[in-house]
């Protein structure tokens, strides 16, 4: 991975990370405000909504830039090497597609939230759902680099181990470890 890969995917680490200790913190004082003085911070709860959605849409891109999205290793793990590059080139395919579709749809929906804004702050819903835009076209340029790699035979051994559910040791125990198990 690049330093400017690397940089980037920490910044979203981070962002994702003051995301959540923001929607957190707001969703805490908002409960204690309503227990203690019977009223709260409305812009509290939509800017804590609006976090959850791109705390969600932010961090689909990371996921799935480390492949620790939902899989069916089970299935994969019963074929050999050969099998395991077909399955991974028809799974990234199918992504590729899904995608897309998010991608071309958030950029037609994009007009019509941005005509409307929210109740409480004003915000204009095209800054809640054009986070859309980010996520399709992060796990766009990734699926599209992955399957450069997997067409021109740059992909690791570690990496279609990884498809079929072997883990590369993460406990620090000897051998390789499946999917689901933790080598204790």
């Amino acid at each position: 991975m690049t330093r400017a890969s690397w940089l980037f995917f920490r910044f979203l680490d981070i962002l994702l990370a003051l995301l959540l200790a923001g929607m957190a913190l707001m969703v805490f004082v908002n409960v204690v405000m309503r227990y203690t003085m019977n009223s709260g911070f409305p812009l509290s709860d939509e800017l804590s909504r609006f976090a959850f959605v791109w705390l969600t849409f932010i961090g689909a891109v990371v996921v799935y830039h480390h492949r620790q999205h939902m899989g069916m290793e089970t299935v994969v793990a019963q074929f050999g090497h050969r099998g395991r590059l077909v399955l991974m080139g028809m799974s990234d395919l199918m992504i590729l597609g899904c995608a897309v579709v998010l991608t071309h749809g958030t950029w037609k929906q994009l007009p019509i939230n941005a005509s409307m804004s929210a109740p409480v702050s004003g915000l204009s819903m095209a800054w809640v759902y054009g986070i859309g835009l980010f996520t399709g076209t992060g796990i766009v340029l990734i699926t599209l680099e992955r399957l450069f790699r997997l067409t021109s035979g740059r992909m690791t051994q570690a990496e279609i181990r990884g498809f079929g559910g072997e883990m590369e040791d993460l406990y620090g125990t000897s051998g390789k470890v499946k999917a689901g198990e933790r080598g204790e």
